[in-house]
């Protein structure tokens, strides 16, 4: 199904106060209908040198890593280079660059969302963000795939909202020669949900800030359920708000439209088709927990929740334990087991920026934390590269 992309082209001046009048620890919630002039044309993010290959030609490939992060956009947004954001970006080009014509050559990028502060702003894109994720795809040669956050597309629910569609034409500019092309067989025309595959790993974005829309679920539902699970071992989706979480946008008494849309629609899903890994952003920090229920069949099955949000944006801290009741009632979640591997610390120098490498050897997923700048030498984990997959299931 197409939805119509409806473009708005608002004159005036470019409008920066918000980047500059931001606070450092707030949300920025863009209000729905907020007028944002736009006098430029986002330009599109190089493609990477070292493309993926056609999804069938790589389904022999049982091992390799990716990078995951989250949560880029920065204070001066529109008017220079997202600086946090470069230091970050420097850092995954040294990994890369290690890891490369290795076993565990990095294959792709994962970015949870939050490019920019105000994603209708075309200068927010060009001037601030582009340029640090060209050195990703050309220097580094790595494609790069980004899910829509709020602050790219605004929090509004409606398609047809004004100020959804200038975000989200902006967003689709950007990554015009990065996701699957529009008719595709992994992209939902219209819409900034897409997937691919790559060895035996699926990987699958959706917006979660349209979390209650039929079509994209329905979408959803079909990739998964399609799947060839002979090859695909790994499952990852990822998308902006977490479902369970412990900073300002989550805790004890918060849980945000968005996430309680997930919890009670892609959860459930999740769950029954054997998701293995969910990515997330929007809190800024590092937060893990691991999930554990029963299939249909009785077996017990893990599925682990990565909040990355460690990209450039201000730092967040622990704000409180979320209601471990509600999330299980919300998302059908009756008798999961949850662990919390990683909280974040409740001062903002113990959340360093940072992003995570996850290595795919066979049926093995772990992950590796990479803090950066002053947090280089934090490790959140008990151990440098940690398992994701219960030693009972490991081959």
């Amino acid at each position: 199904m197409t939805s119509p992309l409806l473009v708005a082209s608002v004159s005036g001046a470019i409008v920066l106060a918000l980047a500059g009048r931001m606070s450092p620890r707030s949300s920025a919630t863009i209000p729905v209908g907020t007028p944002c002039c736009q006098q430029d044309t986002v330009r599109a993010i190089a493609p990477p040198t070292r493309p993926l290959p056609p999804e069938r030609a790589s389904a022999d490939t049982t091992r390799f890593s990716f990078i995951v992060y989250g949560d880029t956009r920065g204070r001066n947004d529109g008017q220079s280079v997202q600086v946090e954001h470069g230091v970050v970006v420097d850092a995954m080009l040294r990994k890369i660059d290690a890891l490369n014509g290795g076993p565990d050559a990095v294959r792709f990028v994962l970015q949870s969302g939050d490019a920019v502060v105000d994603g209708r702003d075309a200068a927010q894109w060009n001037v601030s963000f582009i340029s640090l994720i060209n050195r990703l795809t050309t220097v580094g040669g790595v494609p790069y795939f980004l899910a829509p956050g709020n602050h790219d597309v605004t929090t509004a629910s409606a398609l047809s909202s004004r100020g959804r569609q200038q975000g989200l034409q902006n967003y689709l500019r950007a990554t015009a020669q990065l996701i699957p092309p529009e008719n595709a067989t992994r992209r939902l025309n219209g819409y900034p949900t897409y997937a691919f595959g790559y060895g035996n790993t699926f990987v699958l974005a959706f917006d979660s800030n349209i979390a209650e829309d039929d079509t994209q679920f329905a979408w959803v539902e079909q990739q998964l359920r399609g799947l060839d699970r002979t090859r695909y071992r790994h499952v990852v989706v990822f998308s902006h708000h977490p479902p369970l979480s412990s900073g300002p946008h989550g805790g004890a008494n918060t849980v945000e439209r968005p996430a309680e849309a997930v919890r009670r629609r892609y959860l459930p899903l999740f769950r029954e088709l054997g998701v293995r890994l969910m990515v997330t952003g929007h809190e800024h920090f590092l937060e893990h927990w691991i999930e554990r229920y029963k299939s249909p069949a009785g077996a017990w099955q893990r599925m682990d929740h990565v909040i990355s949000g460690g990209g450039g944006a201000p730092i967040y801290t622990w704000q409180g334990a979320p209601d471990l009741g509600r999330y299980r009632a919300t998302s059908r979640g009756v008798g999961v087991k949850l662990e919390q591997l990683v909280r974040p610390g409740t001062r903002e120098r113990d959340n360093p920026y940072h992003f995570l490498v996850v290595y795919v050897n066979g049926g093995e997923l772990s992950v590796e934390f990479v803090g950066v700048d002053k947090g280089a030498q934090a490790q959140p984990y008990k151990r440098p590269r940690l398992s994701l997959i219960d030693a009972a299931r490991a081959p």
